[in-house]
């Protein structure tokens, strides 16, 4: 099996993916809704296929005993650096567990946002000194959204701007973990040294100014659900949690971060309305065909105050929903 592009790697999380954070029987719609990106989510669940022309590392926490790095041969580009076992007193770190050193500066000023395309150079290595994956050995950038990756990437490539090297040592809870699911994915902690060569902005749409919290003239539900409708429908035909529907959407956190929209993507999304998370099936029911309403959706009717999923957004979401079509 081969491990090329490893780190571009995805798994879906559509709407039907919501139902499946939420406890419910996963049927993922038609048009999956990143979260957050444009068709995909974060990678940390699926560990990528092994190169057969590497050695698949051995299943063993590296990221709390690593054996000795062989030495570096100065001859070899991919040879490991001398801090592959562990990143040096001088590494910098953030509250996740990742560490970092810059090698090169960069020479833009931009940084990526999580939904942005970023095209790059990377080795990666086990932190006993094996690499087990380079775009530059296979002489070809790779190039991938920011926020279909493993975790240590998406917050790490945040970071940098075009030009700049980053040395990275990325804990197994940020990358495939310390016993990966799938055979033949590197375990425990990983090392990387990336280069950003460019950054492609994805297209996004303002937050609402009411993103924060929901306005005092908004209806708020039992549940803890609230809504306002900003476009009547028929005022007529309403559809039951046993309907599958086509809606368009955009979703935001309450900091104003766009993190999914099939308006963006140009594409309806079509899917069962009990399949998804718990604030959807609600507030899909409260409309009628052609009505557009905005859903103030807290965690827990959600992904949660604290997803379990990588890649989740957090805490309560808001949306705005035009219902286009009840197909069944």
């Amino acid at each position: 099996m081969k491990l090329k592009n490893m780190l571009i790697v995805v798994v879906t999380l559509g709407l039907g993916g919501l139902a499946g954070a939420c406890g419910k029987k996963e049927t993922p719609p038609t048009e999956p809704t990143k979260v957050p990106e444009a068709t995909t989510a974060p990678a940390a669940t699926a560990p990528a296929e092994a190169d057969a022309t590497a050695p698949a590392p051995e299943e063993k926490d590296t990221a709390t005993a690593a054996a000795p790095a062989p030495a570096a041969n100065p001859d070899d580009p991919f040879a490991p650096p001398a801090d592959v076992a562990a990143a040096p007193a001088d590494a910098q770190s953030s509250p996740s567990g990742l560490k970092w050193k810059v090698m090169k500066e960069g020479t833009g000023a931009d940084h990526p946002s999580k939904r942005d395309t970023v095209e790059v150079h990377y080795t990666g290595w086990t932190t006993d000194g094996k690499m087990f994956d380079s775009s530059k050995k296979r002489g070809q950038p790779a190039k991938f959204p920011l926020n279909g990756v493993i975790p240590g990437w998406t917050e790490g490539v945040q970071l940098m701007t075009v030009g700049s090297t980053y040395r990275f040592w990325i804990p197994g809870n940020l990358a495939y973990g310390d016993k990966p699911m799938r055979p033949g994915a590197p375990a425990g902690t990983l090392v990387f040294d990336v280069e950003l060569l460019s950054i492609e902005k994805a297209e996004t749409i303002p937050a609402p100014a009411d993103v924060a919290a929901a306005p005092a003239d908004a209806t708020k539900t039992a549940s803890g659900l609230a809504y306002k409708e900003l476009k009547p429908g028929d005022g007529k035909t309403h559809p039951t949690a046993e309907n599958t529907v086509k809606v368009n959407y955009t979703g935001w956190t309450t900091d104003g971060e766009m993190f999914d929209s099939s308006v963006v993507r140009k594409q309806p999304a079509v899917f069962p309305l009990g399949g998804v998370i718990p604030g959807w099936t609600e507030g899909v029911q409260l409309m009628t065909v052609g009505s557009t309403f905005r859903f103030w959706i807290p965690g827990n009717l959600a992904y949660g105050d604290t997803p379990k999923r990588p890649g989740a957004p957090a805490g309560t979401l808001v949306f705005d929903v035009e219902l286009l079509e009840i197909v069944k």
